[in-house]
């Protein structure tokens, strides 16, 4: 492959490679190792593994490109990235070393995924925090990430007013005694909190 130009697009650190023959590609040096980056410019050629890893950086870019696109709409989790990647067909070796580079960067995080997540969920949901950590484990959250999100949730959010918003909202559905009592348990509010909120 023969380098015929580069230049750099508007999104920073990603350039515009196009070979003499084929289709061009992007790439951001960050994902050439044994390459220098330095060195691809026109008129250089590159065989056998060189350009191998070109056609590979062009991969993570490719992909890159995809998730950033995701992550303009809404925050992710890397876990359910990685699946809406996997379901396009992206190759997963490039997808973690794609997603890695954009954890690095910021532009990926778990932890800010947690807190958007239950920002939105308690809006058509009242749920306790067993349910709320069981749901955040089911999107590949990790326990101590969820642990920090869902104590600054329930810092802003009493969870002894969602349980009397659930309870309020099974009653309406009939449920009484002990069916009323396993719904809450359900919904991950403590037989505590519970008993506290019946006894009202």
């Amino acid at each position: 492959m023969t380098i015929k130009s580069i230049a750099e697009t508007s999104y920073s650190g990603m350039f515009r490679v196009e070979p003499m023959e084929g289709s061009a590609f992007f790439i951001r040096k960050e994902y050439l190792s044994a390459v220098d980056f330095e060195s691809v410019v026109p008129g250089t050629e590159f065989e056998g593994e060189a350009q191998d890893e070109l056609l590979d950086a062009g991969l993570i870019s490719a992909v890159e490109l995809k998730a950033v696109g995701y992550l303009a709409r809404a925050e992710q989790s890397r876990f359910g990235l990685t699946n809406k990647l996997i379901n396009k067909k992206y190759d997963k070796k490039n997808i973690d070393a794609a997603l890695t580079y954009l954890e690095g960067r910021g532009y990926l995080s778990d932890a800010r995924f947690a807190e958007c997540w239950l920002h939105d969920r308690k809006i058509n949901h009242f749920e306790g925090r067993s349910k709320l950590a069981s749901e955040l484990a089911a999107r590949g959250i990790g326990r101590e990430v969820a642990a920090v999100a869902l104590d600054a949730f329930f810092e802003e959010n009493d969870e002894t007013v969602i349980c009397a918003k659930a309870y309020k909202k099974f009653v309406k559905q009939g449920k009484e005694g002990d069916k009323l009592t396993a719904a809450l348990m359900k919904a991950g509010f403590s037989y505590k909190i519970i008993k506290a909120i019946v006894q009202e």
